[in-house]
């Protein structure tokens, strides 16, 4: 099996080639807010700095992005979605992101990260804002 036919990191249930494999391999819009989290979050997954720093908002984008190698992310929940559609400009994704730490010295930590995250769609393409950390 290849990697396009793996399930995708999202946790939709799809294969990475039906599902975020789309966005990050081939290219193509996410078509709603919750879509391009989900893609987002598969980007770091697989550490698509190149996708990320893509769909993220020109005004808050990093000039660079650096991620931490120890981070494995296993697993997404997606909590709540208020707007974000395919008619609406703006919208935001509530989600709860699970990792492991594997550092060497530090093997299986578990954490998570839960953040509400806007979006908005500028020229018919989705963008990441920011997002605001949780519990």
């Amino acid at each position: 099996m290849s990697e396009h036919d793996d399930r995708c990191p999202c946790g939709s249930g799809e294969t990475y080639g039906e599902c975020c494999g789309r966005y990050l391999a081939a290219g193509r819009r996410a078509p709603t807010a919750e879509a391009l989290m989900r893609s987002r979050y598969t980007g770091f997954a697989t550490r698509a700095t190149h996708y990320l720093l893509a769909t993220w908002h020109p005004s808050t984008r990093p000039e660079v992005l650096e991620l931490d190698d120890a981070m494995v992310w296993h697993r997404l929940d997606v909590v709540r979605t208020d707007a974000g559609g395919p008619w609406d400009d703006a919208g935001t994704v509530e989600f709860v992101a699970h990792y492991r730490l594997d550092d060497g010295t530090v093997i299986g930590q578990r954490g998570r990260l839960h953040e509400t995250s806007r979006f908005v769609r500028e020229d018919g393409r989705w963008l990441y804002v920011d997002g605001g950390i949780g519990l």
